[in-house]
């Protein structure tokens, strides 16, 4: 039974996780349409000059970059994009926390996707915290798929 409950406290755990995830992204949704209503390459540009950061260094020229790009957005489409992240990972939350196949088969799917693009993103930009993300998210989706093979196992057993 330990295994059992072991389980089911690492599901509530990965559950969690991808609820903050969620309502981090509504945070940074609300953000961003709260953004559209002022003139962001100007707020981007004083931020920048707030920190002493060099404006043509790398992750400065990219936050000018999308400050110039976020007026001229689709509005609609990153709402609805926005709100379908959100709802997936509500989703698949709900799903883990109850212990349903559905949101292993979920977190799993989810997760996996964005592997191939993290380890090439950790290629061109290694960092410690690249390197973090890749490790954190092949585990969940390791582990997931683990919790999926033994459930599969048991009902082969039957």
């Amino acid at each position: 039974m330990s295994g059992d409950k072991a389980q089911r406290g690492a599901l509530h755990a990965i559950a969690c996780f991808e609820a903050i995830k969620g309502v981090a992204a509504c945070a940074v949704l609300i953000g961003v349409l709260d953004l559209l209503h002022h003139d962001v390459r100007a707020l981007a540009m004083a931020l920048i000059g707030r920190f002493g950061l060099d404006p043509h260094a790398h992750y400065p020229s990219v936050l000018l970059h999308y400050a110039e790009l976020l007026p001229h957005a689709d509005v609609q489409m990153l709402v609805v994009l926005g709100l379908a992240y959100i709802a997936l990972r509500f989703v698949e939350a709900a799903g883990l926390w109850l212990g349903k196949a559905w949101g292993e088969y979920l977190g799993a799917l989810s997760g996996g996707i964005y592997i191939p693009f993290e380890v090439i993103h950790l290629i061109h930009e290694p960092s410690p915290l690249n390197v973090g993300v890749v490790l954190l998210n092949g585990l969940i989706v390791g582990y997931l798929t683990h919790v999926l093979w033994q459930r599969h196992q048991t009902r082969t057993a039957l």
